[in-house]
């Protein structure tokens, strides 16, 4: 684990210089922020008259190293409607401290937006959820022994116990339901919970995971969701299903598995966000 702190009081002048450099290069002010998970990034060619920024040409980011991720930030637009979008993200099993994983959510509300979709892909720990299911998220479990806002608090960002009984937008996770409804996808809608990764969850985690009320379980996204609502942020989420967790088939858990479901969801993802997006949009 990786010990740099960067505790919430050390985050507005990342922020300053991370927002300095993307208006260097586009004007672009989104209403929503989207963040593109595992073999979800398809999403990205999607976008018209993007600027596209590596993560390596912004302050203090280094390039992403998870496979399926490009590691870029993005500001275009999606059916017309203005969104910055993260083809890829950070996390903890990279080794980056907590309060660099977590940045990008607060620099998209730097930029405008003031609803957050995050997206991931995840292991199924409810049985009934096969391969390529996608379940909008209700609730989360944080599971990783790490909370983002450790650490001396910026109240002038957020407040030092934010509440988190509505953490998953009831109002936003509506709109979720009528852009599937809308879209023909269906959806189901539970309980994510978040690990620290990279080792594939043991049977007996699952069976855990099972006990504790998650339905799918992944290595990110809660430690993002804690951040966008403590600095007000509205928060959305739709985990991509990509595997029965271990122990409930039986079969070993690959990577590749996950990427390649990734793939074969997609366009039901893409027509999800895009939907939500409009909707979003136009409320």
């Amino acid at each position: 684990m990786h010990h740099d702190p960067l505790p919430p009081v050390s985050w507005p002048p990342a922020l300053d210089a991370l927002q300095a450099e993307v208006r260097r290069r586009t004007s672009l002010l989104p209403v929503i922020g989207i963040v593109l998970g595992s073999g979800l990034g398809g999403l990205a060619d999607q976008l018209t008259d993007a600027t596209a920024i590596p993560f390596g040409d912004l302050p203090g980011w280094p390039s992403a190293t998870a496979p399926g991720h490009a590691g870029r930030l993005l500001l275009g637009r999606l059916s017309g409607v203005p969104v910055v979008a993260l083809q890829g993200r950070f996390h903890l099993y990279e080794g980056h401290p907590v309060g660099l994983v977590v940045q990008p959510v607060l620099l998209m509300q730097r930029l405008g937006a003031p609803v957050v979709l995050l997206t991931n892909a995840a292991g199924g720990v409810d049985p009934a959820y096969g391969a390529g299911m996608l379940m909008l998220i209700r609730d989360h479990l944080n599971l990783t022994g790490v909370n983002p806002l450790i650490g001396p608090n910026d109240d002038t960002l957020g407040p030092r116990f934010p509440d988190m009984v509505d953490a998953w937008d009831p109002e936003l996770r509506t709109v979720l339901r009528r852009a599937a409804a809308e879209t023909g996808v269906a959806v189901e809608e539970g309980v994510y919970a978040q690990l620290l990764g990279p080792s594939f969850e043991t049977p007996a985690e699952v069976r855990m995971l099972h006990g504790l009320g998650a339905n799918a379980v992944g290595m990110s996204t809660v430690v993002e969701a804690i951040t966008a609502r403590w600095a007000g942020l509205r928060v959305a989420g739709v985990s991509l299903v990509t595997n029965p967790g271990a122990g409930i088939t039986g079969a070993p858990l690959t990577h590749e598995e996950v990427l390649a479901a990734g793939e074969a969801a997609g366009p039901r993802m893409i027509a999800l966000v895009r939907r939500f997006a409009e909707i979003v949009a136009s409320s």
